[in-house]
């Protein structure tokens, strides 16, 4: 397994990944990589809802696809195989936060709620935060019924792409306009160049396996 650092989150108080296929227990892997128990890695229970969770020192697992936390004896982090998954880190109130954004999280605009929260429970200013958009599938390789883009795309000014009658949607790029229009800074944003359809060897990718349990992810701690 391959860890992918952005470059925007190499810095001293913060460890941030995005991973790749592996043979073994993810868990396994982060545990070894944070120097942490894996009874201290925290995943929310994902149900491609738009709930945000902000953890504190209660890690019972709740249904949530956004987890935001200030604990620095902690990693958390969210599954994915084609869904885009987003990290967040506002160094100067120290908050970290992972999403998982499927197409029914980016069009309930997940992440948004995500850094709406994070400016209401931690006072987090948009152009101190920091955010990562790891590998996912890519406009390229997702095609979408007309209903699941036009409600993608109902509140941002991202164009869809028609091809033959045929729709094509970024989830990624979507994600990313919502960053910005809650002002995060373009100079902030870290974006996967990735398709993980186009990449089975390295990604899991739902639809190019039809299916399967597998999955990578993206990982933050406070350190």
């Amino acid at each position: 397994m391959e860890l992918i650092k952005p470059s925007n989150m190499i810095l001293p108080r913060v460890n941030a990944v995005f991973t790749t296929k592996t043979d073994n227990d993810l868990t396994d892997y982060i545990s070894s990589e944070f120097h942490i128990s894996k009874d201290r890695i925290y995943m929310p229970v994902q149900k491609h809802t738009s709930n945000v969770h902000v953890l504190e020192h209660d890690l019972a697992p709740v249904i949530a696809d956004a987890v935001l936390t200030q604990e620095k004896d902690i990693v958390i982090g969210v599954k994915v195989a084609d869904c885009v998954p987003v990290l967040v880190y506002d160094p100067k109130q120290g908050v970290v936060g992972a999403v998982h954004a499927g197409w029914r999280g980016t069009a309930a605009e997940i992440l948004i709620k995500a850094l709406t929260e994070m400016k209401k429970t931690f006072s987090s200013s948009m152009d101190n935060v920091l955010v990562s958009i790891g590998p996912s599938i890519r406009k390229c390789c997702y095609e979408v019924d007309r209903d699941v883009c036009d409600a993608v795309y109902k509140h941002c000014s991202v164009c869809d792409d028609i091809r033959d009658g045929k729709y094509f949607i970024d989830l990624s790029d979507v994600n990313k306009q919502q960053a910005l229009s809650m002002g995060v800074l373009p100079d902030n944003i870290w974006q996967s160049e990735e398709c993980t359809f186009c990449n089975p060897e390295r990604f899991y990718s739902y639809r190019y396996n039809r299916g399967t349990k597998e999955r990578q992810g993206g990982f933050i701690q406070l350190l």
